[in-house]
């Protein structure tokens, strides 16, 4: 993966704080930095008396920060830097010892790590800086991969080789070479995806015997790998061996046939870069998490619909409840109904006197028809 083109952003790198007591032991670990910014403190009792620079992976200083020192934090501390993408490991070492005053010597080299002395109680800064480039964010490019092809003719020292191809992870190509061999060299346009930089000769000629250099560097992780091959070319036989005679493989006792690869018109110079078991599980953790975060919006998506259509049940019960207003308007007006003819039943009464008993008749009798002469009123109106 670092030979291929990529586009992470975040390069991996993790700080480690181990601790080894005075009495030896395995080492315990303290404390992890990531470069995205996540810190985790493994013991209680640390949370709040260990402290790392928030900012380390961007300025290059790792060190660790110790709160009112205690005799239980005696002892070896190693600072460890991994970068997985580049597949690199630093690490530093730093004795810590404890003392009951203030000790003489406050820090002194052993010849191998710094010893630092300190009273209990006091607070301990035990120093780890590295400012490469590797491990901080400064001239951080993309696309720094870049592949050189060579060719050193017979008798001639590798200091004086001829550059062939230049290939950049950017995309960009450079031809070089004598011209008689320019035309007939290529790399595949998809070097850096497959990480496969071979180079393919077409027609060989005899003139192409030599020994050619792959070297691939890598800007960024400051790595460099070389490749080299002895190029020899013979004249193809006039024709076929006879059938079962030695080299052709139909008989056991006979040596293995003869390269095709080496006949005029044919040949590759094969460089791929092997994957390992890291850059499995590797691109399976990047699968993972694609399909975590597929599940996570898929379920966020079904939340929201369910959400939505909550609302639209609520809407249709407001609805329903409006729609029972109306029934009981219209009950009203049905019992409005029942009144006007209980109103207009003939109800048998003993008044003392007729004057009476017509007023009686007019209030449960209903009123006369009022009869409209629309045309009179139209006429008057037109006349005025």
């Amino acid at each position: 993966m670092v030979w291929t083109q990529d586009r992470l952003h975040d390069r991996q790198r993790v700080l480690h704080w181990d601790l080894r007591g005075p009495g030896g032991g395995p080492a315990r670990r303290l404390l992890d930095l990531y470069s995205a910014g996540e810190q985790r403190v493994y013991e209680a009792r640390d949370r709040g008396r260990l402290q790392l620079n928030p900012a380390a992976f961007d300025d290059g200083n790792f060190s660790l920060l110790i709160h009112a020192v205690e005799e239980t934090d005696a002892g070896l501390y190693t600072c460890n830097l991994h970068h997985h993408y580049c597949h690199l490991y630093q690490s530093l070492a730093v004795r810590l010892e404890v003392t009951d005053g203030a000790p003489a010597t406050p820090a002194y080299w052993d010849g191998e790590k710094e010893v630092l002395a300190v009273a209990r109680g006091a607070p301990a800064l035990l120093t780890c800086v590295n400012r490469e480039h590797v491990w901080t964010e400064r001239h951080v490019e993309e696309a720094q991969q870049v592949v050189h092809w060579d060719r050193q003719p017979p008798g001639v020292p590798h200091d004086r080789a001829d550059r062939l191809l230049d290939l950049y992870a950017s995309g960009e190509r450079r031809a070089y070479g004598p011209p008689f061999l320019r035309d007939r060299v290529a790399v595949g346009t998809d070097a850096f995806e497959r990480g496969d930089f071979s180079l393919r000769i077409e027609p060989l000629e005899p003139a192409d015997e030599g020994t050619y250099s792959c070297h691939l560097h890598h800007h960024y992780c400051g790595l460099h790998e070389r490749r080299v091959f002895h190029l020899t070319v013979a004249e193809p036989d006039a024709g076929p061996p006879p059938r079962g005679s030695p080299g052709n493989g139909s008989s056991h006792s006979g040596g293995p046939g003869p390269d095709p690869t080496l006949g005029r018109g044919h040949s590759v110079i094969n460089v791929i870069v092997p994957e390992g078991r890291a850059h499995f599980f590797q691109q399976l953790g990047y699968v993972l998490a694609t399909l975590l975060l597929f599940i996570l919006l898929l379920v966020t998506v079904l939340l929201a619909a369910r959400r939505r259509r909550g609302g639209y049940e609520y809407s249709d019960q407001k609805s329903g409840k409006s729609k029972g207003k109306d029934m009981n308007l219209g009950e009203f007006a049905v019992a409005t109904g029942d009144q006007m003819l209980y109103r207009s039943e003939d109800i048998q009464l003993d008044y003392k006197n007729n004057i009476l008993k017509e007023r009686a008749e007019l209030a449960h009798s209903p009123p006369p028809a009022k009869n409209v002469d629309l045309d009179k009123g139209f006429r008057k109106e037109y006349c005025t």
